[in-house]
């Protein structure tokens, strides 16, 4: 204890503690992002540059009142004068504005059942994305699941008629969004990482509104008060989910991130086969089934190596 102040120094959290916190971020991220479908299909006949306009600006508007609660315009301003931070986030913020429109035009024109895909593939993507930016070396187990997750893609392909666009621009978007917040590390908390995300895109997001209300197409004030306050809450189920996915990505490797990602599709699946009513042909299941086997082998993998790592962390403490 130091005499002159009388304080101690907090100890460092154990890693042990901040991958369970990480856990709980992501898994409250991916169980919201996974019912979405059920929010976008209440906000017609909004189209979804409408909604992807309104997610942006009620997500600035959201996050401004966050930062005043919690005091943190300083932190905020900080960051604002880095460069890198800010250029950072401006292409993370395009990302996500990619997959977010990519995501509300699937849903909203009945192709939820493919977008449930792209974040099927999603893990793969960022197993992908490890390999190729990172240049990390894939073990046996994760070359068979990328590999398996090809053949699922050409049988879908086959089963639709033509390549599952949808599904790859979400899976290749939010896989990119996921590693370039991970790369942000602690640099800064999640809410100002969102907030600076979210203001990048915002004087694009009030353009888009004010050119739909121009030629008539806007729904915002014109479907009446329940309508107006459902468009607005968007700005919270927009920004709560990616809160928390912020403070998980920082806190888990990618891999972490990747075995957590299959919660999302996995319920937006269910929501898009009972609650959407969407179609499941026999081709399709077929794909499906080949796509949820790449996964089984890459979770396999994952737990295999992180029971390995385990045991070796176990024998060089015995060897100290």
């Amino acid at each position: 204890m130091n005499s002159a102040s009388g304080k101690q120094k907090k100890a460092p959290k154990p890693a042990r503690s901040t991958a369970a916190s990480g856990v709980l971020y992501g898994v409250g991220a991916y169980g919201i992002w996974g019912m979405l479908p059920i929010y976008f299909i209440l906000l017609a006949p909004a189209n979804s540059v409408e909604i992807v306009a309104n997610r942006v600006v009620w997500s600035v508007i959201f996050c401004a009142l966050i930062i005043t609660a919690g005091k943190g315009w300083r932190k905020f301003a900080t960051a604002v004068r880095n460069r890198r931070i800010v250029s950072t986030l401006a292409v993370a913020g395009v990302l996500i504005v990619i997959n977010w429109l990519t995501y509300v035009f699937a849903v909203t024109t009945g192709s939820a059942i493919e977008a449930a895909l792209g974040y099927f593939i999603n893990p793969l993507v960022s197993v992908l994305i490890g390999v190729v930016v990172l240049k990390e070396k894939l073990r046996p187990l994760q070359w068979m699941a990328v590999s398996v997750g090809f053949v699922a893609v050409v049988v879908l392909t086959v089963s639709y008629g033509k390549l599952p666009w949808i599904a790859l621009v979400l899976a290749l978007s939010f896989g990119s969004y996921g590693f370039v917040k991970n790369r942000m590390g602690g640099k800064v908390d999640a809410i100002t990482s969102l907030s600076i995300e979210t203001a990048v895109l915002t004087p694009f997001a009030i353009t888009a509104m004010l050119v739909l209300a121009a030629i008539g197409q806007t729904t915002l004030t014109g479907m009446g008060a329940g309508h107006f306050w459902l468009l607005a809450a968007s700005g919270i189920i927009t920004a709560v989910p990616l809160l928390f996915f912020g403070a998980s990505a920082s806190r888990l490797s990618m891999t972490g991130i990747g075995l957590l990602q299959f919660m999302t599709p996995l319920i937006q699946f269910v929501v898009a086969i009972v609650v959407l009513g969407e179609h499941m042909g026999l081709e399709r299941w077929i794909g499906f089934a080949i796509v949820w086997l790449a996964l089984a082998i890459l979770i396999t993998d994952m737990l295999w190596n992180f029971r390995r790592n385990v045991r070796l962390r176990k024998f060089v403490l015995l060897q100290d």
